[in-house]
């Protein structure tokens, strides 16, 4: 059998050919373009059937590995530190080329093939709400950065109107920055004008106009030396700016939504407590193509960044925070799991028997991440929707209740 190495790149790539007894039988390198993938996939089908010739490569991800698997080839994702750290079996110097790199790829995938796991194709759909629910994501910390200097802005020219609304972002109050973006446009602003304004705008505060009015007055003068057109030509960019993200985000949300009802795994987890649309879809997205590839409950939490990394040599033994890890996923257990123990009585005792062990809150947050991994992957490896029910009748039970220790 065969073994391929596979040294990526953004502009070229490298890939070295081992027989059973290393020996090289190939090597070559490829342009990152469709005619050079397109001919290595073919110059690898010379050495057999795609699903007999494995592929080792330092991504999990991206455009080459999606083109390996979609052409059969069973793809190994070495993690680069991983690799990094076992160049000394190759020469003392850790010299590094992009064909020595495909080569060593090769030569341990042929010596050590049976330890890494083997990535396996995702469910479209699955991918599908991974891609959307980590684009906004990134929109989400784009909105943040854009109100944040929107906000800057207004306080720096116009300070009575970040005193208006609790959400600057809302709606409402970029209605009334695109209609009054400078103190001199709102000097006329009177109480009757502004309960107009907010009827217009649906607005469901608490607040009168009378009050409303009354903040823009008791609000500090800003001392600024530009103009009022200039600041105006200013305040209304920015108001575009943060109007267009927050219907990026809101198109966005819609899609997942469609998504999300729609894909396989929904009707398993809906029922979780406290799930949004938006973080069940994260969760799906995330964790779901873990539990494709049949990573078990101890698996997951340490893919997930739940399990703790424990380094025990001779006399020293620390337990300490895992670093390496699906970031994504993290977040969204995460945030799931703290949500979770202010609704269900469960998740609470767990989380409350954690912190009375001395655990602080983050590290008592993961303890009932891990436990609602157990619950999560019993739910897809038996094919059970999550009845909140039936998990607190078994609480004694294994997998529904099993207490991590660290």
């Amino acid at each position: 059998m065969y073994t391929i190495g596979w040294d990526w790149g953004g502009q070229a790539h490298a890939v070295t050919v081992l027989d059973e007894q290393g020996s090289k039988a190939a090597r070559w390198t490829l342009p990152h373009t469709e005619v050079g993938i397109t001919g290595t996939l073919r110059r690898l089908s010379s050495y057999g059937e795609p699903g007999e010739l494995p592929v080792a490569i330092e991504t999990s991800k991206g455009l080459v590995v999606d083109r390996l698997l979609a052409a059969g080839h069973p793809v190994v994702a070495i993690h680069p530190a991983a690799f990094n750290a076992m160049r000394p079996r190759w020469g003392a110097s850790r010299a590094k080329t992009d064909n020595a790199d495909s080569f060593m790829l090769a030569d341990l995938l042929r010596t050590d093939g049976r330890h890494p796991r083997i990535l396996a194709p995702t469910h479209t759909a699955t991918l599908e709400l991974q891609a959307l629910s980590r684009q906004r994501s990134d929109m989400v910390a784009t909105r943040t950065s854009l109100t944040n200097q929107l906000r800057a802005l207004l306080e720096a020219h116009w300070p009575g109107a970040t005193r208006l609304f609790s959400q600057i972002e809302a709606q409402i109050s970029l209605a009334f920055l695109e209609k009054f973006p400078t103190p001199q446009a709102a000097a006329r602003l009177t109480t009757v004008r502004l309960d107009a304004f907010l009827r217009r705008h649906s607005y469901t505060g608490r607040r009168t106009g009378a009050e409303l009015l009354d903040r823009i007055k008791t609000a500090p003068k800003a001392a600024s030396r530009l103009s009022p057109e200039t600041v105006a030509t200013l305040v209304k960019v920015q108001v575009g700016q943060v109007r267009a993200i927050v219907e990026a985000i809101r198109s966005l949300e819609d899609a997942i939504k469609q998504v999300l009802n729609a894909h396989p795994y929904a009707e398993l987890f809906r029922a979780l407590p406290r799930v949004g649309t938006v973080n069940l879809a994260q969760i799906i997205g995330e964790i779901g193509p873990m539990l494709e590839r049949g990573l078990n409950a101890d698996q997951l939490a340490a893919e997930v960044g739940m399990a703790p990394v424990t380094r025990a040599s001779g006399k020293q033994h620390t337990v300490g925070f895992r670093h390496a890890a699906n970031r994504p996923a993290r977040k969204a257990l995460t945030h799931f799991a703290d949500n979770s123990r202010h609704d269900d009585p469960w998740a609470a005792d767990l989380y409350r028997r954690a912190r009375d062990r001395g655990k602080r809150h983050p590290q008592a947050v993961r303890i009932l991440g891990r436990g609602w991994l157990r619950v999560i992957h019993a739910c897809y490896r038996d094919g059970t929707p999550y009845d909140p029910a039936v998990h607190h009748t078994r609480q004694d039970t294994a997998i529904a209740y099993r207490l991590p220790t660290q």
